[in-house]
């Protein structure tokens, strides 16, 4: 499988239209943005890093939210498939790649620990890391926010998308 060339990750700053087109993407207002982790080729958000305390006070484990629909909808597509149960069981027999897993778990946790420290979500990942995969797009989306080899699972995910979707070509 050839290496797919990496989403735009060049301008983390959110500004007021990056928040006009996170609304159009989701259908509601974003929660929780720090950053833009991975933009689409075009320049818009294909994946925001999210506060792991929301405004509310709500804990929030999702440090990595893909929010590009074309992507979304690609990624949910697998989702379907049952690709997740197979891909948790690969987990039990492959040790090389429960062993990469875990190094994405604890770069996931080092990742919001940047951002800060929330109790009731310490040493809690997202996707179902380290253990299980329960969530295609947030292991897609720290894959694209984080570059390929920090997720396994994530880039395993993207190579399969590669004829539907892909992060160097403009979809929205």
């Amino acid at each position: 499988m050839s290496e797919i060339p990496l989403a735009r990750t060049d301008d983390p700053v959110v500004t007021d239209g990056d928040l006009e087109v996170l609304r159009e993407q989701l259908g509601r207002p974003p929660r929780g943005v720090v950053a833009v982790a991975a933009r689409c080729v075009c320049g818009r958000p294909l994946v925001v890093r999210t506060a792991p305390r929301l405004d509310d006070g709500t804990p929030f484990p999702t440090t990595f939210y893909l929010t590009c629909p074309p992507a979304v909808a690609a990624v949910s597509t697998l989702e379907a498939s049952g690709l997740m149960k197979e891909l948790t069981a690969r987990l039990r027999e492959d040790e090389e790649l429960a062993a990469a897993y875990q190094r994405a778990h604890v770069a996931y946790l080092a990742q919001r620990e940047e951002l800060a420290h929330v109790e009731e979500i310490a040493g809690i990942s997202a996707g179902g890391m380290p253990t299980r995969v329960k969530c295609l797009h947030v292991l897609v989306g720290h894959a694209l926010a984080s570059g390929p080899g920090v997720n396994p699972v994530g880039d395993e995910t993207l190579g399969l998308l590669r004829d539907v979707w892909r992060p160097d070509r403009c979809s929205c």
